[in-house]
């Protein structure tokens, strides 16, 4: 029997995307809006796919699409999210998810996304060779942001929402010394003094 896991914290989202997996024939379907519920769901149920956003309250979608992929390989995960693919794509791919389909689409995309993965496929947009992104700061500031790893990603983007180091260390099940520590290396990385300049380089880049 087709089954399948929406993770997703609109609940619009997850009508319009269970209509689509209905449309498909999927019979069971559940439903997640956080992080935590993602995960148990996923081990209690099994699905053989995964529709994932990637902006989720909590740990975030990068690192729940590793815990599902380190409990089952065999998952199938299509990333639907608002996230741009220039950063997101490449890291979702190396994570272990098949798809990636961006919701500004129309959703015959996620339609032949769907399709394509339970025929055993993948599903991913053409990105921009380097060579030809817009300009050198684009360019550069791309390197800079291929350069952190997910979680560091996750924390730069709450950072960059103005949510303060205890909310997200509560949020991650952190230590509020953990997330200091990381927004300090975020800063000497990304080569910014203030988060004035983080969340305008969030802005720029699209991450938020």
């Amino acid at each position: 029997m087709k089954s399948a896991l929406i993770v997703d914290d609109h609940p619009v989202v997850r009508a319009a995307v269970r209509l689509v997996l209905e449309t498909e024939r999927f019979k069971v379907i559940h439903e997640a809006s956080s992080a935590s519920e993602a995960v148990e769901l996923s081990r209690k149920h099994k699905p053989r796919l995964v529709v994932l956003d990637l902006k989720l309250p909590g740990l975030g979608g990068l690192e729940v699409l590793e815990r599902l992929k380190a409990h089952d390989p065999e998952c199938r995960v299509l990333i639907f999210t608002s996230q741009d693919p220039l950063h997101y794509q490449d890291r979702c791919m190396r994570c272990g998810a098949m798809a990636y389909v961006a919701k500004s689409n129309q959703l015959l995309q996620l339609h032949k996304a769907i399709q394509a993965l339970m025929s055993g496929y993948s599903y991913f947009v053409a990105l921009p060779d380097n060579g030809h992104i817009a300009s050198p700061l684009h360019h550069s500031e791309k390197q800079l942001i291929d350069q952190l790893s997910n979680r560091e990603l996750s924390i730069l983007e709450q950072l960059a929402q103005g949510k303060p180091n205890k909310t997200i260390a509560e949020d991650m099940h952190l230590s509020h010394k953990t997330v200091s520590t990381y927004k300090t290396r975020l800063m000497k990385k990304l080569g910014i003094n203030s988060t004035v300049h983080l969340r305008e380089f969030a802005k720029r880049n699209f991450l938020i």
